[in-house]
């Protein structure tokens, strides 16, 4: 994998495929791996770039506050260094709230914007489900316990439920905090946001606050997925995206 330095942390990726930036942003405490049954895809018409977040794979896991604002500093430092002047840019759930801040706060490094089960603000019902997870983690004294434990079965519909454990931080306090209610205004690419109908830590509650403040946006509903449509409707998924990718492209 390669490995560049930005924003003070060293930062793994891998690269696939041919043709235009696509720079993919995992989930709470996943890897770049996260996105192995849409690369594939995507590669046939873009270059996929997928990232190891901060705390999470193989890039640094330096001490302090993680916010999806710093996140998305993240993300536009490590574009810089790895020489993308722009991309197309998906991300789901924390991935999805980093990518929110990214167009927001840098406008020109976003082609398109991919937003999957994704919110603007943490509400009271979130919150509750993320200190769960905090209190669950601390209990079993395991990150990758509490993971599989804690937050698989939010994640997955009881048909497709699976758990892989990993090596992950939790990434708790980003999910928390996050609040871009006030900066998704101002997001200027054109926008995909999707859902799936039976997810209920990021339902289509968030939908409304979403397509209302991006004006350039369309919205998707997975009818027979929970939280992550990208592991339990693969084909449907990876064409209603990629259709939205290769539609704002060249």
């Amino acid at each position: 994998m390669p490995l560049v330095q930005a924003n003070n942390i060293d930062i793994f990726y891998e690269v696939q495929g041919d043709g235009e930036p696509l720079v993919l942003i995992p989930y709470l405490a996943a890897d770049q791996a996260c996105y192995a049954f849409q690369v594939a895809d995507y590669a046939k018409h873009f270059t996929c770039f997928t990232v190891d977040p901060r705390g999470a794979g193989l890039s640094g896991k330096p001490d302090g506050t993680y916010t999806t604002e710093l996140f998305a500093d993240d993300i536009a430092e490590f574009m810089r260094a790895a020489g993308i002047p722009a991309a197309h840019v998906s991300g789901l759930s924390l991935g999805a709230a980093t990518g929110m801040w990214l167009a927001a706060k840098y406008p020109s490094l976003v082609k398109s914007l991919s937003l999957h089960s994704a919110w603007n603000a943490s509400d009271p019902y979130l919150r509750a489900v993320a200190e769960g997870w905090r209190t669950m983690a601390r209990a079993l004294d395991s990150v990758t316990d509490m993971v599989i434990q804690g937050i698989f079965p939010w994640c997955f519909t009881p048909e497709l439920y699976a758990a892989r454990p990993e090596y992950i931080d939790a990434l708790a306090d980003a999910a928390l905090t996050h609040d871009a209610s006030g900066v998704i205004g101002t997001i200027q690419a054109p926008t995909q946001i999707t859902f799936g109908r039976h997810d209920m830590v990021t339902s289509t509650r968030f939908a409304g606050p979403l397509t209302e403040a991006i004006k350039d946006s369309e919205l998707v509903v997975f009818e027979d997925c929970s939280h992550a449509p990208i592991y339990e409707n693969v084909e449907e998924f990876n064409a209603r995206t990629l259709a939205f990718l290769t539609r704002h492209s060249g």
